[in-house]
């Protein structure tokens, strides 16, 4: 799933932002950099991380890198809960709760509002009887575009989401599946490009 838009952004479950670019985009090294991200390499992947600080300073540098990366792409999803913050946001937890884990996602919600928008983006009560799933037969990309749809939603309507993707640090990032699968393919061949509109 991080594999899919140009950009990704997301946060670890220690406080971590990351930036992960699946494409080259010119002059993202010194954006990001310039915003307070720091790079690093792991497992084939360059990875662009902002450490744990407070709501409102990550809010405003990942706003800033995410503001001029626009400029070079629209093929950008944004899951972190790190970035999520307002002056008027109330009090309490999330209205929805993402959390992403096994290759799918569960979700919880708090109020009737938060429930009735997720039927409506076609998400089933769980077994459980206390969270939501997506439909079956949802691969990685309807899988991301069901959250994203989701969350934008009830951001519209004013709701509070968090999206948690079940990676504790930066160290238990998977290592990119392009480049996996661009590897044991061998020399020459080149992986195709994957775009998403919206």
């Amino acid at each position: 799933m991080l594999d899919v838009p140009d950009v990704f952004i997301g946060s670890t479950d220690d406080g971590h932002t990351f930036v992960i670019l699946n494409r080259r985009i010119r002059d993202a090294d010194r954006l990001l950099t310039e915003a307070g991200f720091r790079t690093r390499e792991l497992l084939s992947r360059m990875l662009y991380l902002l450490p744990p600080g407070t709501a409102q300073d990550v809010h405003q540098r990942a706003g800033v890198a995410m503001y001029r990366l626009l400029a070079h792409t629209h093929d950008l999803v944004d899951l972190s809960w790190t970035t999520r913050w307002s002056p008027n946001q109330p009090a309490g937890g999330p209205d929805l709760h993402f959390q992403f884990g096994d290759g799918t996602v569960a979700v919880t919600a708090s109020t009737t509002t938060a429930r009735s928008l997720l039927e409506q983006h076609s998400f089933v009560p769980a077994a459980d009887g206390a969270s939501y799933r997506p439909r079956d037969g949802l691969d990685e990309r309807g899988l991301l575009g069901a959250v994203t749809a989701v969350e934008a939603h009830a951001y519209a309507h004013g709701l509070n989401a968090r999206v948690r993707l079940g990676i504790p640090t930066p160290a238990d990032l998977p290592a990119s599946a392009r480049r996996r699968s661009a590897a044991a393919a061998g020399p020459g061949t080149a992986p195709s490009a994957r775009r998403r509109t919206r």
